[in-house]
Order: C-alpha cells, then structure tokens, then sequence
C-alpha cells in the first residue's frame, strides 16, 4: 500500500507501508523498482563565491570515480568564481590568493531536500565566513548531521557546521586559523591530515586530500551499500 508520494529530481517517488525508502515507479510498467537514484547516488557538494578550487574540484571529481553524482549548491542556482589559496615560502605571513576557476551550482540552498543526498561536503576557502550564515544551509547542514550522513570537511569548511550548532563533543581537523571557530562552538581542534569522528571526517587543507579523502568515501560507500548506521533526518 503506497502511503506517499513527491516529486524527486529524476521524476516521482513513492513509499510503501513497511518499506523505510522512497521507490521509484517505472512509468510504463507499473511496478516499483528500487531507491530513487536522488537518494541513493548523489553527493552534495557546498560552495560559494571565493570557495578554494582545489579544496572543491577534488572531492567534485573524486566521488564521480564511486559512481556517485556531485551535486553543487550555493546561495543561488548560478555561477560561482572559486580562488586558489597557498602559503608563500617567502615574503608573506599570510595566505595568497589568486582567482580560481569558476563552477555553476546546480541548486540553491533553500531548494536542498537532504533526504535526496549520500553525504555532503564542507569546501574551504572564504566563502564559508559568509555564507554559514544563510537559513537553508544552516537548516540543511543539521539535517545530515542528525540523520548520521557522511559528511567531510576541510579548511574554512569547519566555519559551516561550527556555526549551526553541531560541532559540540566532535573532533575535527582545520587550519589552524580556525581553530578558535571550532573550539568556541565545542569542537576539539586535532593537527592531523585525516581525523575520523563518527560519521565526520574532515582535513586540514587541500594539502590533506589524499590522507582524509578516502575515509569519506568508505562512508559513502557503505551508506549507499545500506551498511552504515542510519538515523531519521529532520529539517531544522
């Protein structure tokens, strides 16, 4: 007995009594034939203006390798302009910036229904600092914390989940100019390339891409594979 029934983004979803996943029914048979792929195989990727290129392009195309599809959001459906970040050897006490490649966002936050999505992931860089602010990200970044997902982290990415109250009691790895960000909002800041806490994975810089990067992925896998942990999700 179908009990449920909305629109997912590769076409109508529906939820049956005693079946926990939404199915998607094929239109010209009749018959449900399996998890919508919205909800199976996608991967929320958060970016804004002055995102870092590496700290995003990476894990962008690293999940394509898993058979899972980038789904990138920002403030609005549009064209974000991402920057490359790098520690000079000589000369500057701070980061350099330089600009970065662009990357179109495929949707806006407010239109982000965390129940389509695999995990998601926190890229660095200076849009963090502004856009942690926005209702729907806050809202969206509880809902997979409190839904157990697989969420990785990285850089200025900590300044997101830091801000909506859900860092308290976790360990994370960040830049260490961040660390205040983290450890004001009950983080414990840890000075390793790859620290795994729960269903929370997260690096220090892009410079940890290849320490952290494929504890994330395992989760993802196993979230996918129906192996991990799953709670209910709620929007907040």
């Amino acid at each position: 007995m179908i009990y449920g029934i909305r629109r997912c983004s590769i076409g109508y979803q529906y939820r049956i009594v005693g079946f926990p996943s939404w199915q998607k029914r094929n239109p010209r048979q009749g018959l449900l034939i399996g998890v919508c792929m919205s909800e199976m195989n996608q991967v929320l990727i958060v970016v804004g203006d002055a995102s870092e290129t590496v700290d995003t392009l990476y894990p962008y195309l690293r999940v394509q390798e898993e058979g899972f599809k980038p789904v990138v959001a920002g403030p609005e459906k549009r064209k974000y302009n991402m920057v490359l970040h790098e520690i000079p050897t000589a000369g500057w006490d701070i980061t350099r910036e330089f600009e970065g490649y662009t990357i179109e966002a495929d949707i806006a936050f407010s239109d982000v229904d965390p129940e389509d999505f695999v995990g998601v992931f926190f890229s660095g860089g200076r849009a963090p600092e502004y856009i942690r602010y926005d209702p729907s990200l806050v809202r969206l970044t509880r809902a997979f914390f409190a839904a157990n997902k697989p969420v990785a982290c990285v850089c200025h990415g900590v300044e997101i989940p830091a801000y909506a109250g859900v860092v308290e009691g976790r360990r994370m790895a960040t830049v260490p100019k961040c660390r205040f960000d983290l450890e004001v909002c009950g983080g414990t800041f840890v000075d390793k390339p790859c620290v795994i806490d729960g269903n929370l994975v997260s690096g220090r810089t892009w410079h940890d891409h290849g320490q952290y990067m494929k504890a994330w992925i395992n989760l993802l896998l196993e979230w996918r594979d129906g192996s991990a942990p799953r709670l209910s999700s709620t929007r907040q």
